[in-house]
Parts: C-alpha cells; sequence; structure tokens
C-alpha cells in the first residue's frame, strides 16, 4: 500500500514535469479567454436562457448603502468586472496576460492597468475597523472556500495585515494548503473546540510572513456528533478566539460545507460572513438557506454579524453562462458584491500540492493578481494597527 507521503511526492513531480512542458512548447495565445464583444458574437446566435434557479427564492436584500448594478454598455454587452471596473468590454487581465511576458515587469503591468480603486471622496463599503473576524462560508461544496480562505488571507498578510486562517473543515484542505501536515500535529482545532485547548498553542507559522493557521484534524469528523450534548456548544470557537482577539488584524474561519455545529460556531464567532459564489448554473441553489441560517444566528446567537462581502469565482470569461450568474447576482445584491472576480485559473489548482498559496506558488499568474486586487478591495484600505 503507497504511503500518503510516496503519493504527495510523485504527484509534486508530476506537476514539476507538467510545468517544465509548459516551458518548453511554444507559446499560447489566451486571447480566447476573454469574453466576446457584441460584434463577435450576433445576437441571433445567444439562446435566450432561464432565470439561475433560486433567484426568486432569495431572501429580500435591503441592508444599507446596497445599490443597484452599473447599467449594460451602450453596444448591449454585459461584462463582469475581472480586476477592473464594471462595464469593461473585455477583461483585462485575461488580454494583458496575452501580450506580456511573465514576471515582476508584466505583474506590475497587469495590475496598474486593471486596478482601479474607488474615487477618494466616496468610502469603500468593505472597509471595517480592525481587528475582523470572518467566516467564509457556503453550504454548497467546492464552490472555492477554502481556496478563497487561504489565497485571499496570505494576499493580506503581504499587504502587510497579521492573519490567523482558522480551519473548521475536517477535510483539514486549508491546513495542508498552507504546506502543514495534519497527520504530525500535538494540537488542532478538535482540541480547542471539544477540549478547550488555547487557541495559541495550536497556531502554526506558514512559509508566508504575518500569516498564520489554525490547523484543522481528521477527529474533527467526528466533532459534530460530539458536540450535541456539550454545553453552550455553538459558543466555543468564539469563547477560543477571544483569548487572541488583539493578535491578529484578520482572523478567516474556513467552514465546511455544510450548516452543522461546525459551521455555527464559525458564523457566531465571526463579525462578518465572507460567500464565495461559483459563476455556474446553480451558483445560487441553497443560497437563501445560507442566508437565512445567518439571519437565525444573528437574531440568537451573534446581533453583531453581517454578510460583508460576497466573492464571484471560478470565472471563465469564454461562456455566456457565468455572466449571466454575474448579472444575476450583482443584481440582487449589489454593492455587497466585490468588483473583482476570480478567474477559472490551474494555477490554483496547482498550487495546494505544492502546500502553498498563490502568490508564493506563481506571482505572476492570474489568479495571484485577482486575489492580490481582491485583498486590497476587502481591507477597505483600512491603515494597519501599530505594533
Amino acid at each position: 500500500m503507497t504511503e500518503p507521503d510516496d503519493v504527495a511526492e510523485r504527484g509534486r513531480a508530476i506537476f514539476q514535469r507538467l510545468r517544465g512542458q509548459d516551458e518548453e512548447a511554444p507559446p499560447v495565445d489566451e486571447a480566447s479567454d476573454a469574453a466576446p464583444t457584441a460584434e463577435q458574437v450576433p445576437e441571433a446566435s445567444v439562446p435566450a436562457r432561464n432565470p439561475l434557479p433560486g433567484a426568486a427564492d432569495l431572501p429580500a436584500w435591503d441592508a444599507p448603502g446596497v445599490t443597484p448594478p452599473p447599467a449594460p454598455s451602450p453596444d448591449g454587452a454585459e461584462h463582469p468586472q475581472v480586476l477592473g471596473a464594471p462595464g469593461d468590454a473585455l477583461p483585462p487581465a485575461a488580454a494583458a496576460a496575452a501580450v506580456v511576458p511573465p514576471g515582476p515587469a508584466a505583474e506590475r503591468e497587469v495590475s496598474d492597468a486593471t486596478s482601479q480603486p474607488l474615487p477618494e471622496d466616496e468610502a469603500s463599503p468593505f472597509a471595517r475597523p480592525l481587528p475582523r473576524v470572518m467566516a467564509v462560508a457556503n453550504q454548497k461544496g467546492g464552490v472555492g472556500k477554502t481556496t478563497t480562505a487561504v489565497n485571499l488571507g496570505a494576499c493580506l498578510a503581504d499587504i502587510g495585515y497579521r492573519v490567523l486562517v482558522v480551519d473548521l473543515d475536517p477535510q483539514g484542505n486549508a491546513s495542508t494548503g498552507l504546506g502543514i501536515n495534519i497527520r504530525d500535529l500535538q494540537g488542532s482545532m478538535y482540541d480547542v473546540i471539544l477540549h478547550d485547548l488555547p487557541i495559541e498553542d495550536c497556531v502554526e507559522a506558514t512559509s508566508v510572513r504575518n500569516l498564520f493557521c489554525a490547523p484543522s484534524s481528521l477527529d474533527l469528523a467526528g466533532a459534530e456528533i460530539e458536540l450535541v450534548p456539550a454545553f453552550s456548544r455553538e459558543l466555543r470557537l468564539k469563547r477560543a478566539l477571544e483569548d487572541v482577539h488583539d493578535d491578529y488584524d484578520f482572523v478567516l474561519i474556513d467552514c465546511p460545507p455544510s450548516l452543522g455545529l461546525l459551521t455555527v460556531n464559525g458564523l457566531a464567532a465571526a463579525t462578518e460572513v465572507v460567500v464565495p459564489i461559483q459563476c455556474e448554473y446553480y451558483a445560487l441553489e441553497g443560497l437563501g438557506q445560507l442566508l437565512r441560517n445567518v439571519n437565525l444566528v444573528q437574531r440568537n446567537l451573534n446581533p453583531a454579524l453581517e454578510v460583508s462581502a460576497i466573492i464571484l469565482v471560478m470565472y471563465d470569461a469564454r461562456t455566456k453562462l457565468a455572466d449571466q450568474v454575474v448579472t444575476e447576482v450583482r443584481a440582487h445584491f449589489g454593492a455587497k458584491v466585490c468588483r473583482n472576480v476570480v478567474p477559472r485559473t490551474v494555477r490554483l489548482s496547482e498550487a495546494p500540492s505544492f502546500g502553498q498559496p498563490i502568490i508564493a506558488f506563481d506571482s505572476s499568474s492570474r489568479g495571484a493578481i485577482a486575489y492580490r486586487e481582491l485583498a486590497k478591495e476587502v481591507s477597505g484600505g483600512t491603515p494597519q494597527r501599530a505594533r
């Protein structure tokens, strides 16, 4: 029987060999990743789609500060912003990547060309006072919760904030994605929640400066059952984080893909909920139930909880379907939706096999640039605290 470490080594070797082949292959024109313009796609060739399932079932969104989505461009084309301002005819990151060779200079040019900050007299809707505790939650699996928690945390740390990623998922993907071996731990979040271990005793440093991780373990799979008879079972994580509340600027809680007691612990401990939404047809399926659960936690356990940001991930500019999902989400949630969209890229899938966030694995990739801009947007430009 092959040992897990041997499988991991073989996986790394395969990816390294594939990357070597990519470097030897002739350059590929990535302009095909850009969304077609109205002139390129005849109107008759685009079939009309039914409304997204679940969109009509979402609860009314009347939070203060919500503004309607931007109006479509004069030519009738509707394209979401990918690393740019609303109304861009083409996702500029994909177009720039096709003409600029990879490297630090390319990263700087792409970032400068696509980053469009808010006017000075307009406050960011995502700005909040530090410290901030954010639960990354979505009951649907495979929508980029862990990828967002790891890479958003790494990019916030790269800006200069002190960040803690709390891995509440029994699969432990956020921990392994940050280079931590969950099979060789003295303490984990299981011990923090079930055995009252101080959370600082299980925090591990990562390869990124200012980024720390409170790792998960396979034992968390049984925590849902063990928590049932426990006293104050929904507030275990909140009490644990109170001891390190002022030690970090951002605490990102990677919640499991369910609405069980672990997710409730994450929501009860957080002040904000960040919801990643995959740009595919069933993205809104179940989102209404998640928002209703957030309201239940808000009324009964955590009055300070709010949905602060909705992040559109896995955006494929080659499909009209992705545009439709983005349009539906922006129309319903308005200013809660981040302007920057994370594109679908293979580099984001490769990085966890090396135990690195995307900015350490490939800092010039489209995924790295997207999460850097997203971190600036989510932070709202809040000044760092003196230490």
